[in-house]
């Protein structure tokens, strides 16, 4: 190359030397001297010049790449980065873990994953800690590309074109899989929707490679799961404080302290973003030209109602859901999505009563079985968890939806805001006027709640397209013709109106109407019409303690009912328990019965019809005079029950005796309960212990109160052999225990056992229980959570095993004595 410069520079000043010549000859003044001796110059530069061109093109390479850095920065935006402090040390620490290959990162869209590998990446730039060969970054996305996958894998591995282009997929993976198994490298994938084939790609089996690292990120656990990952770690909307941090470095000095008044605003707008930071960073771009506490004011009010009203949010926020929405796997999972928008901000879901609505709107028809449909709904409810869509709440009983998520749900619903009125939910608005419910024509669900009543209408509104009707939670009353026009409603659910005295009697005549809810309401009797409900298919009418009976004839006139629930825990003289136990045996349909009894005689009548007994779903005995022994034999689809007050109750037994106050002649010797999850024992002070639980393989939740003589929970004996006919241990599945004033409680169970689901336990006036029966693996499932009873009777407890001791005690939590 030097050559080749040196001649250029000699070859243009021969040519400014024949320039030279020109100009002169020009002006007269001519040397044929000097004309001669470039002319003997020129042939012989053309010459050289030739030669270096040949020389040129042997050359094999004119140019060696620099070689790749181990790490490529990552732009962060802002610093410093907050609310991940505690998940990036987590990350970090598996990162230095031999025994932790694959780390799956997950959590809601929106929550700050990608920053968090971000931030990951960067943290490899520290030349104190280089201990990886070389650090790999690739965007996955959707849907997922497998050749864009391995083209940037490529791209840091500077594979030569002649190994790569015109290669298929699996020469691709085998040059990236050659190359790798040379290094100890950490790959990062951000943004899976589904689990990446890894040996397509070509990235070698981690076991295989010297502590090599794969860390991904995901709005799914599922995706972890399928992965492979060994640690999955979950990243949290940001606490109060750390919210309003990043909220406040986004809007910028400038505009907060533009006017003292801001500082507070911007404290309520953040507290709206409910932690989520692209909610808090998109919010706060938007603000961040509000100079006056008026536009501060008027968009926090905005938030308040319709968050995408707010100039300059519309398209990110709302963009990211609906391309989450679009990828759940079906139009039920989606519908069943929807659907959680109708409850209020921050509304705890209880998780079956959200199944109950979801099989009463059909979105689970393709199932014939109830059952089979309520396991459907539970997958949904799991799958919407997984992907962070719905969070779980008080034990994971109930559900919740993330406010901005719930927001941009309810757009979606209303076709991403061209139908604004077909969602329509209003919750503590005061009275709603006429001309506003007049616009619910175009309603398909409306939900009121709280504080929201609504004023008398001259005339029937007209709810044409109207299916659902929910809420309606402090409605002492409907104003007048108010179900006159709906003639495709399908569910009404006035469930928790503890103000609903009166149903209207015009319920009677809603044709389509399948599903009726009216528990934890105040109503004394209901209207006979109801019996016209030809095509109603649930009937709820649980804990309406001042319902004193239903009409003759009205639960048999429903002929399409499939589910009948009516729990209770107090007992009513007026009841015709009989009479209602007969009308639902006639039922073509029926196979899901919850119900409370509360004499022999009622409790005959249920063993006495096989049918009735394979139907009853939850049972609870209630004060129920004169009964010392049940037979629960026949009950083997049973999933709740529950014993309250049955003062004289000695035993309950599942075999048969020759003496039996309430036999069953239904006799079933490999009698399994394997349906039953919970079970509740109150006030029988005369029970002496629960031997049949030996034989409920599935049972989740166990609570024993008041019951003053007895001793053990399962006798000695009855405890010899821990397996039961399911084969799985006693108490394997169980979550919660409680026990609660049992002053001659000596023991739970024989010998110790693994517990490998248990959760909590609570103990409370158990003063002669000196031992639990926990082995040493108690701890290892790492399900437990607490234990909680008095000081001294924990301090009392002995133990054979001093490392259980040691296990457990971190978990105990002390709470006063009775």
């Amino acid at each position: 190359m030097e050559r080749v410069e040196a001649m250029e520079k000699e070859v243009n000043e021969l040519l400014d030397r024949c320039d030279e010549e020109i100009q002169k000859k020009c002006l007269g003044i001519y040397c044929s001297k000097n004309c001669r001796a470039i002319a003997k110059m020129v042939p012989e530069k053309m010459d050289a010049v030739a030669e270096l061109q040949s020389e040129g093109s042997n050359f094999q390479e004119v140019a060696v790449p620099l070689p790749s850095p181990h790490v490529i920065e990552r732009p962060l935006e802002g610093k410093p980065v907050v609310g991940l402090d505690s998940p990036f040390r987590e990350v970090w620490r598996y990162l230095q873990d031999k025994q932790v290959g694959t780390i799956g990162i997950y959590g809601m869209w929106g929550v700050g994953k990608t920053t968090l590998l971000k931030k990951i990446n960067n943290k490899f730039l520290q030349s104190s800690i280089k201990v990886f060969d070389i650090v790999i970054w690739v965007v996955v996305s959707r849907p997922t590309n497998l050749e864009r996958v391995q083209e940037m894998i490529r791209s840091r591995q500077q594979i030569p074109d002649d190994r790569w282009k015109g290669s298929q997929e699996d020469d691709k993976a085998a040059e990236i899989c050659r190359i790798l198994k040379t290094k100890k490298f950490v790959l990062l994938l951000d943004d899976i929707w589904e689990p990446l084939d890894l040996l397509r790609v070509g990235i070698p089996p981690l076991g295989d490679v010297n502590e090599s690292k794969i860390v991904f990120t995901t709005r799914s656990e599922d995706v972890c799961r399928g992965m492979a990952a060994r640690k999955s770690i979950k990243v949290e909307c940001l606490e109060e404080k750390e919210a309003l941090s990043l909220f406040q470095a986004k809007v910028g000095e400038d505009t907060l302290n533009s006017h003292p008044d801001i500082q507070k605003l911007a404290e309520m707008v953040a507290k709206e973003c409910k932690g989520l930071p692209l909610a808090l960073i998109v919010i706060a771009r938007a603000m961040a030209s509000a100079k006056t506490p008026e536009e501060w004011e008027r968009n926090l009010q905005k938030l308040r109602m319709h968050p995408r009203d707010v100039a300059g949010t519309e398209n990110d926020l709302s963009s990211v859901l609906a391309f989450s929405y679009d990828c759940l796997p079906d139009e039920a999972s989606r519908s069943c999505f929807l659907y959680c928008s109708l409850f209020p901000e921050d509304y705890q879901i209880h998780s079956e009563h959200l199944i109950q609505l979801w099989i009463g709107e059909g979105f689970l028809d393709e199932y014939d079985d109830m059952q089979e449909a309520r396991n459907q709904g539970g997958e949904i409810i799991q799958m919407l968890k997984r992907a962070c869509l719905l969070e779980p709440v008080r034990e994971g009983e109930y559900l919740k939806m993330h406010d901005v998520i719930r927001d941009m749900a309810l757009w979606l619903a209303c076709e991403k805001g061209k139908k604004k009125n077909k969602f329509v939910v209003k919750d503590g608005v005061g009275v709603i006027r006429a001309q506003e419910v007049e616009k619910w024509k175009d309603a398909q669900r409306i939900s009121l709640w709280n504080e929201t009543k609504i004023e008398e209408l001259r005339e029937p509104p007209q709810f044409p397209n109207t299916e659902t009707l929910i809420g309606c939670s402090m409605m002492s009353t409907f104003p007048s013709g108010f179900f006159t026009n709906m003639s495709i409603i399908r569910v009404l659910d006035f469930s928790n109106n503890r103000t609903l005295k009166l149903l209207p009697a015009e319920i009677g005549n809603l044709a389509t109407l399948q599903y009726l809810n009216l528990s934890c309401t105040r109503i004394i009797h209901l209207p006979i019409q109801l019996k016209n409900l030809k095509k109603l298919r649930f009937l709820i009418l649980d804990w309406i303690f001042p319902l004193a009976s239903l009409a003759n004839l009205m639960v048999s006139s429903l002929s399409s009912l499939q589910l009948f629930s009516m729990k209770s825990l107090s007992s009513h003289p007026q009841m015709d328990e009989i009479m209602l136990l007969e009308e639902l045996e006639q039922l073509e349909h029926i196979n899901d019965i919850s119900i409370r009894l509360t004499s022999i005689q009622s409790i005959q009548r249920l063993f006495e019809s096989h049918k009735l007994t394979r139907t009853t779903k939850s049972l609870n005995l209630v004060q129920c005079k004169g009964v010392n022994q049940v037979q629960l034999l026949s009950l083997s689809c049973i999933k709740n029950l529950i014993l309250v007050g049955c003062v004289e109750l000695e035993e309950v037994k599942i075999i048969h005796f020759e003496k039996q106050v309430v036999p069953s002649k239904f006799h079933n010797p490999q009698c399994c309960f394997n349906h039953l999850l919970s079970v509740e024992i109150n006030a029988c002070k005369k029970l002496l212990n629960l031997n049949w639980l030996i034989h409920a393989a599935k049972l989740q939740s166990l609570g024993i109160q008041h019951c003053e003589i007895m001793e053990k929970v399962i006798e000695d004996e009855r405890s010899e052999g821990s397996e039961i006919e399911s084969g799985l241990s006693v108490f394997s599945r169980l979550i919660y225990l409680t026990l609660i004033d049992l002053s001659k409680l000596e023991s739970i169970y024989g010998h110790a056992l693994p517990f490998p689901s248990l959760k909590r336990i609570f103990v409370l006036g158990c003063p002669r229980l000196k031992k639990l029966p926990f082995d040493s693996n108690i701890c290892m499932s790492k399900q437990l959570e607490k234990i909680m009873g008095e000081q001294e009777w924990w301090h009392g407890l002995g133990w054979e095993d001093q490392t259980v001791m040691h296990n457990l005690t971190p978990y105990f939590q002390p709470r006063r004595s009775l």
